[in-house]
């Protein structure tokens, strides 16, 4: 049967693939739309799986809030180059999971990449776009915050964002953007000093007692010297203790407290791209 250039189109809207891939899949189904439609999705997945080694390290770092900003989802989708990653309909495709994701309250990554979106999961649209762009594609990443308030930040160029939730739900607006801001910033390991994983705490009064050894500090001293150490290192590497970038005369809880009397950050999530 003939095929129409309204049913290639009708095929290319659906699918997001090119205008001759939707021909040679219309003719292939000899006129057959369901048809058509899951030959271009076999097409996607034979993609994929020629991709599969392939590394997909680029891409997009979303972050968004609920309409009642008690809760904020980040997602990742990598790609293999930069072009892809900048393509606004690239972006667009992103943001289309992530609002998923959001409306649907997902719990983790397995969740989203099984979230049902216009009769598709997730993971089939990725693999689907693998197909039509002609890269490797991968939801790799999931975080969530829930708050009283929380606040999402996307650093310009989409390879930064984070995620930072509040006990409070009414302050100022620019409060919240600044503490989320920075957590892109100064890569916080941790909330604050309770936070930072038992290791992590031995770890570093381990160097600190090494450093002050090669000193040459007397060893009765080491363990007050390394613990002092630790304490320089949750001032300059929690985000409650961080001095705060736009006046390091106060840090971030001080900040929140000021600006609000018992305001105070209580979980953070940040993901970049560029580490």
């Amino acid at each position: 049967m003939a095929i129409t250039a309204a049913d290639v189109s009708k095929l290319r809207k659906s699918t997001g693939a090119g205008m001759m891939d939707c021909k040679k899949a219309l003719t292939e189904a000899e006129g057959d739309f369901d048809k058509a439609v899951e030959i271009i999705r076999k097409k996607g997945q034979a993609i994929a799986n020629k991709r599969a080694d392939r590394e997909a390290t680029e891409g997009v770092v979303l972050a968004k809030v609920s309409a009642d900003a008690k809760t904020g989802i980040m997602i990742v989708l990598n790609c293999e180059t930069d072009f892809v990653a900048k393509n606004e309909s690239y972006v667009d495709f992103a943001t289309s999971i992530l609002d998923a994701a959001l409306a649907a309250d997902a719990a983790d990554l397995d969740a989203v990449k099984a979230l049902d979106m216009n009769g598709q999961t997730v993971q089939d649209l990725v693999t689907e776009q693998t197909g039509v762009i002609g890269e490797k594609l991968d939801l790799s990443h999931f975080d969530k915050v829930s708050a009283e308030k929380v606040v999402a930040y996307i650093h310009p160029g989409n390879k930064l964002a984070t995620l930072v939730g509040f006990n409070q739900a009414d302050f100022d607006e620019q409060v919240g953007k600044d503490v989320a801001m920075q957590a892109a910033a100064m890569a916080p390991v941790a909330l604050d000093e309770n936070s930072v994983p038992a290791d992590v705490k031995e770890k570093e009064l381990e160097i600190g007692k090494e450093m002050a050894r090669n000193e040459g500090k007397p060893e009765a001293m080491l363990e007050k010297i390394a613990m002092g150490r630790l304490n320089k290192f949750f001032k300059e590497s929690t985000l409650m203790n961080q001095a705060f970038v736009k006046d390091n005369k106060v840090s971030i809880k001080q900040y929140l407290d000021n600006s609000n009397k018992g305001l105070a950050a209580v979980d953070f999530k940040r993901f970049t791209l560029n580490a």
